[in-house]
This record gives structure tokens, sequence and C-alpha cells, in this order.
């Protein structure tokens, strides 16, 4: 039985004949997942639960109210005795304002009709989609149409005469512009730099809500007439 001689390692200057290893590297079969920073959430539970949240605080709220304050009936209605003035229920009563400024169809059909396209349509546009800061990224071009339209606002209703209407549109677009350079201003400034367009719009769709039905509550008194609330 013959046995083969010992291999021996000789080391030469040829780089070929160097002994070399060699490495077997398996794939990775693991999928490639990029990890990045959501910018959605689930609707359940982020939102339904917040929501549930305030609707139990509403309800105890409201139950505490009725608890400590009464809400007494007025007497029988008399048909030969109509009051004067006669309200709306209070959530009516800002539409019932708009009548002492435009014809019927306008207060009771029109507006109302384009409020609640406006609330269906806005939140599908792209800018609410987007809801950054009102300035971030905008040329003057976008100063000019915004100036453009709250002047519009506030000339259709102020041909109407409708002050309270007008007057908040003016306000929270002076607001607007008062936000557009927050650099070297206060905090209330800065804050107002970072609120976005759909915010804007709710604020002032709810002010002039409120106006109107404050007005139509404490102001108006016999013939539908201002008067101040002490001399009601």
């Amino acid at each position: 039985m013959t046995s083969r001689p010992p291999i021996e390692l000789v080391e030469s200057e040829d780089p070929m004949q160097v002994p070399r290893r060699i490495a077997l590297v398996r794939p990775d079969l693991r999928p490639a997942v990029r990890q990045r920073e959501e910018r959605w959430v689930m609707t359940f539970p982020h939102l339904i639960v917040r929501e549930v949240i305030l609707l139990q605080v509403v309800v105890i709220a409201l139950s505490l109210a009725a608890l400590l304050f009464d809400a007494p009936l007025e007497g029988i209605a008399n048909p030969l005795e109509t009051p004067n003035p006669a309200k709306a229920p209070w959530y009516f009563l800002g539409l019932q304002e708009l009548l002492h400024y435009f014809p019927p169809v306008v207060a009771g059909v029109v507006l109302p009709g384009l409020v609640v396209i406006c609330l269906v349509v806005i939140p599908y546009a792209p800018v609410n989609l987007r809801a950054r800061p009102l300035w971030e990224g905008k040329s003057a071009w976008w100063g000019l149409r915004l100036a453009a339209a709250a002047a519009a606002v506030a000339l259709l209703f102020g041909a109407f005469h409708c002050g309270p209407v007008v007057v908040p549109t003016l306000v929270l677009a002076l607001a607007m512009f008062a936000a557009r350079s927050p650099e070297g201003g206060g905090g209330f400034r800065r804050s107002l730099a970072a609120v976005t367009l759909p915010e804007w719009i709710m604020t002032w769709f709810v002010l002039v809500a409120v106006i109107l039905t404050v007005i139509g509550t404490f102001f108006r008194g016999p013939g539908w007439s201002f008067v101040w609330p002490w001399e009601a």
C-alpha cells in the first residue's frame, strides 16, 4: 500500500501559485423592508377612541348642566297673540338673521346650499389633503389671490349691508397676512404662521355662525329691530 507524499507549499513570487481560500456567501432571502415614518394612521383606534372619549365628556357636561339649571317652558301658545319678534330656535337664529339682509330665497336656500356643498367638497381638495402652514412655499401671487378672495366676499356681503359677515372676513384676512412673516414676531404670531388654510376657512365659518346667532338671540327686538340686551 503506497502513501501519497505530503503536499508542500512552496512560496513563489507568482500570485497564481499562492493558495487562496474561497468563501461561499449564501444570499439573504429576507424581504427588503424600507423603514420610513408613516404619515397616515388608522381610523381605529386612533380617531374613534378620541371621538368616543369626547362624546362621553360632552354627555357628562350636558347632564351636569341639566341638573344645575332649569329649562322652564313658556305658556301655551295663543294663535291670537303672536310674539314680537317671533324667533326660531337658537340653532336656526343664524339663518333667521340672514333674512334681515337677504331675500328669503338667498338666505334660506342659496347660502345654506352653498355651505353644505363647500363642507362636502373641501375635504377632497388638494389643499386639504396636504395640510401645511398657509404661507409655506407660497409665492406673491398666492397673497394676491387670497386678498382678492377676501375682498370679493367682503364686497358681496357689504353690498347687502351684512356687517356680521364683512367684519370677521376682514379681521381674519388681516390675521392671515399678519402670519406671513413670523420672523421677529412673538409666540402668538408664530402660532398664526402654523395655521393651515382649511383651519382658517373653518374658523371663518364658525365665527360667522356664532356672531349671527348671538345677534339674533340677544340684539333683536320688536319688528326685528336692533336693540341692546338690557333694553329688550
